[in-house]
């Protein structure tokens, strides 16, 4: 994932967790399947597969499992990947 990318993923979910009133387009479809493959989830091209992917994770997680990629749940999954990438560089040390 780009630095871009995740700068725009974490934005949008800051965003909405501090209150703002314009709503938060979802995450780019390519960025998302980045961080469920960061998880060790291979989501494929299809949209309802993706939508499916989004949906188990936010009822894992705790949240309304709508399966739209709003700012709560792009922001848990941000987190999750970052926390996996630094499991695997801890185990392979």
């Amino acid at each position: 994932m780009s630095a871009r990318g995740m700068l725009s993923l974490v934005g949008n979910a800051v965003g909405g967790m501090i209150g703002w009133s314009d709503p938060v387009p979802p995450a780019d479809p390519e960025e998302l399947r980045a961080l469920f493959a960061e998880l060790g989830v291979r989501v494929g091209a299809d949209d309802a597969e993706l939508a499916e992917a989004v949906r188990y994770f936010q009822d894992r997680t705790g949240l309304p499992a709508d399966g739209e990629a709003g700012p709560r749940t792009v922001h848990l999954l941000a987190r999750y990947a970052t926390e996996a990438r630094e499991l695997h560089r801890f185990r392979a040390a």
